[in-house]
């Protein structure tokens, strides 16, 4: 398999890494020529192509920036005209409508639910036209130990507005609030909470503001963190009620005792 990664970011790198054992060939290309060169010299036999190549892949996997993507999907499709074409955007209903309009052959989104340093984990997957080209690259993502799940476009894009948009709105806020609070203070609930934090903010701030513009989410917490703040004690217990149920919680602690005097931390 000859394969060409569009992207040579952190996805782009681990598209190209994962892959590499089931590809005769690895070419990288991206905006920044010294990136696709940094990014080939991590490739076992890599080589960088310009932007423009018209040189054909059986596989183009597309892993540029949100906004881009649909554009990328028609400018590349050319060169997977024999072959697939791949998208680890993030993002699923409009590369795969993109795709849809311009593939010639074999297309599919998948998009890997963790950053690339804390893989494997899952990878979302929503079949186009699938063949051979698109089979090999989903069993390669599960040979190297991620779980591979079948789902639809809306339903991964739904789904981001919570586990995304949302739970980055959430930590940033919490962030923003809680400030620089000594470690010896932190209980068993906003200890990870900070560390989830410390998660996002190592991360690169223009694939977060991406992740908003694509996935509303974001004015849900803010509405209901509002909500919690301006409740009384009887609305805030409605709405603790509620999240329990929202979040699947089964049971609560301390239910039949009026002794509890702490958050349950």
């Amino acid at each position: 398999m000859k394969l060409l990664v569009v992207g040579a970011g952190e996805m782009g790198r681990w598209a190209a890494r994962t892959l590499r054992p089931v590809a005769e060939r690895v070419a990288l290309t991206d905006t920044n020529p010294q990136t696709a060169m940094d990014a080939a010299e991590e490739v076992v036999d890599g080589w960088v192509v310009p932007l423009d190549t018209d040189e054909s892949f059986d596989c183009v996997v597309l892993a540029v920036p949100i906004p881009v993507v649909a554009d990328a999907v028609a400018e590349y499709a050319a060169n997977a005209a024999d072959g697939a074409l791949v998208d680890v955007s993030g993002v699923m209903a409009d590369p795969l409508a993109a795709m849809a309009d311009h593939a010639a052959g074999e297309y599919a989104s998948f998009h890997p639910l963790f950053a690339p340093p804390r893989g494997p984990g899952r990878i979302a997957y929503v079949p186009g036209e699938t063949g051979p080209v698109v089979t090999k690259v989903r069993d390669r993502f599960r040979e190297v130990g991620n779980e591979v799940f079948e789902t639809t476009a809306a339903e991964h894009d739904d789904a981001m507005a919570s586990v995304q948009t949302g739970a980055h709105t959430a930590l940033l806020a919490y962030a923003l609030a809680a400030g620089d609070v000594d470690e010896r203070f932190h209980t068993t609930v906003s200890e990870p909470l900070a560390e989830l934090a410390r998660t996002v903010t190592e991360g690169e701030p223009r694939v977060y503001a991406d992740i908003r513009e694509a996935f509303d989410g974001a004015d849900a917490v803010a509405e209901a963190a509002r909500a919690l703040a301006d409740a009384d004690a009887d609305e805030f217990a409605a709405l603790y009620d509620r999240a329990g149920e929202a979040i699947g919680t089964e049971s609560r602690i301390g239910d039949d005792t009026d002794e509890a005097t702490t958050d349950g931390d």
